[in-house]
C-alpha cells in the first residue's frame, strides 16, 4: 500500500450508511471523527494534516448534514447503528473514535455497545446528558415554526467564546451558513435523539481508556459536565481547554490535535489496535508528545539516541501561530546570510519553547505582547498582536495587558505599543465589504 496521503469521498446510497470520507494511508490503523449536531466534516479539516500521518480517518456527516441523504434518525442508537453499517461497508473491524457533542453521544453508545470494536475513545464537549429532554424539544418546536434560520443565527453563540466570534468572522459566517443548510427534518430528528440521550447510570459500563476534552467556557456542555463523565467512567482523564466554547476543535484546533496524537497514540504504541483494512499489528507510534524535551533510551550498544528533531514541532506551532502568509515571508525571504537564523527560531523559539506544556498559547501571547511592547519592538509588536487575536485573546485582553504594561514598564513605550496594536486590531476585525 502508499504511504501518501488517500483522499475519498462516498455518499451513502442506502439509509443504513452515512455519508463519510477517507483521508490517510490505507494500510494504517483506523480512527473515526464524529461531528456536532448541525456541523459537516469539515469541522475537522484543521485536525487532519496531523492524524493522518499516523492513522486513516474517517469522517462522517449525520443524516441530513452536508448534503447527505436526508434520512432521520430520532435515537443516539440509531445512529451508532449507521454508523456501524457504514465501517461495517468499508471492512473496518477495530478504530479509535472521538466525537464531539452529539459525535461524543455516539462515541459513548459505541463504547457502551461495541466495546470490543473500540480501541480508544475521546469524547469532546459531551455531556452524559445534555441539557434537559423539554430543551431540545422546544428548539424542534422553534424550527418546526420558523425553520433553521433563527437557530443559525443564534450559534455563534452557543459554539465559540465571545472573542473568537469578534475576531473569526469568516469562521462565524461558515458556521451559520452549516446550520442554515442542514436539512430541519434531520436536525429535529437529532433533537429528539438528544432529548432522550441519558447515560450516567452506565458510564461504570465503559472500560475503554477515555479522553474526556471539555471547552472551559462551554456553556452547552459546561465543564461540570466533562467531570461528570471522568468521575463515572473508570479509566478516563480530563483535559480542559481555555478559551474555548462548544466546538472546541475549530475555535482551539492545535490544542485538540495534540491532546488527540498524545492519546490515540498511547493506545496503539503497543502493536493491540488493528488497522481498517489489515490484520497485522499496528505501527508503534512514539509516545513522547511533540512538546517534549526528553531524551531517549539508550539504544543497543549503549549509544544515546538522539532527542527528536524540534523543526518539525516548530515549524507547526509557528504556522498556526503567526499564520501561513507571515511564515511563508519569512522564510521565503531568507538567503545565505539569514537562512540559519530562520532555521534557530524555527527550532528554539517554536520548536522547544513555544511547544512546552507549562503554559497555554493566550497566556505565551500575553508574555510576549509585554515583553515587545516593554522593549520598544514594535515590528514584532504588530505581529504577535496578530497572534495573539489567533491565539483567542479578545481586543480587550490585549487592551488591559498594554495597560498594564504602562504601569510596569513605562508610559512611552506603552503609548507606542497602543498605537500599534490599535492598527492591527482594526484590520483584523473590521468584516470585509
Amino acid at each position: 500500500m502508499s504511504e501518501t496521503d488517500t483522499q475519498t469521498e462516498q455518499t451513502a446510497a442506502s439509509p443504513k450508511a452515512l455519508q463519510h470520507r477517507i483521508d490517510g494511508p490505507a494500510d494504517a490503523p483506523l480512527l473515526v471523527l464524529g461531528p456536532a449536531l448541525g456541523t459537516t466534516w469539515h469541522m475537522w479539516d484543521r485536525q487532519i494534516p496531523e492524524l493522518t500521518r499516523n492513522w486513516r480517518v474517517l469522517r462522517y456527516d449525520l443524516p441530513g448534514h452536508g448534503g447527505a441523504p436526508a434520512h432521520p434518525a430520532s435515537a443516539v442508537a440509531e445512529l451508532t447503528g449507521r454508523l456501524l453499517a457504514t465501517l461495517d461497508s468499508i471492512g473496518a473491524d477495530r478504530f479509535g473514535y472521538a466525537g464531539c457533542s452529539i459525535g461524543g453521544a455516539i462515541g459513548a453508545q459505541l463504547a457502551l455497545t461495541q466495546p470490543h470494536r473500540l480501541t480508544s475513545l475521546a469524547l469532546i464537549s459531551s455531556s452524559p446528558r445534555q441539557g434537559t429532554a423539554d430543551e431540545w424539544r422546544q428548539r424542534g418546536v422553534v424550527i418546526r415554526t420558523n425553520g433553521l434560520d433563527p437557530i443559525a443565527r443564534t450559534t455563534p453563540e452557543r459554539w465559540f467564546t465571545p472573542g473568537f466570534t469578534a475576531v473569526q468572522t469568516a469562521i462565524v459566517e461558515w458556521a451559520v451558513q452549516m446550520v442554515r443548510t442542514t436539512d430541519p427534518g434531520c436536525y429535529i430528528a437529532a433533537c429528539e435523539a438528544l432529548a432522550a440521550f441519558d447515560i450516567r447510570d452506565a458510564l461504570p459500563r465503559i472500560t475503554v481508556p477515555t479522553l474526556v476534552v471539555a471547552g472551559a467556557e462551554d456553556q452547552a456542555a459546561p465543564p461540570a459536565d466533562a467531570r461528570a463523565l471522568v468521575a463515572g467512567i473508570p479509566d478516563a482523564r480530563l483535559a480542559m481547554v481555555p478559551g474555548a466554547a462548544h466546538l472546541t476543535p475549530v475555535e482551539r484546533p492545535g490544542e485538540v490535535t495534540e491532546l488527540l496524537v498524545k492519546h490515540f497514540s498511547t493506545v496503539w504504541q503497543d502493536g493491540t489496535a488493528v488497522g481498517a483494512h489489515t490484520a497485522a499489528p499496528a505501527p508503534v507510534l512514539d509516545p513522547t508528545p511533540p512538546h517534549s524535551t526528553a531524551v531517549a533510551e539508550l539504544t543497543a550498544g549503549d549509544q544515546p539516541a538522539r532527542r527528536p528533531d524540534p523543526y518539525d514541532t516548530g515549524m507547526r506551532i509557528r504556522r498556526e501561530v503567526l499564520g501561513d502568509a507571515h511564515v511563508d515571508r519569512a522564510t521565503e525571504a531568507a538567503d545565505d546570510f539569514t537562512g540559519d537564523f530562520q532555521d534557530f527560531l524555527t527550532r528554539y523559539a517554536w520548536g522547544e519553547v513555544w511547544s512546552r506544556p507549562g503554559l497555554d498559547r493566550r497566556t505565551r501571547s500575553v508574555i510576549t505582547l509585554t515583553a515587545l511592547a516593554a522593549r520598544g519592538h514594535l515590528d514584532e509588536l504588530a505581529f504577535h498582536t496578530r497572534a495573539a487575536l489567533r491565539n483567542g485573546l479578545t481586543p480587550v485582553e490585549i487592551r488591559e495587558t498594554l495597560l498594564h504594561t504602562a504601569v510596569y514598564c513605562g508610559v512611552p513605550a506603552a503609548n507606542s505599543a497602543f498605537a500599534v496594536a490599535q492598527r492591527v486590531v482594526r484590520e483584523e476585525t473590521t468584516p470585509e465589504r
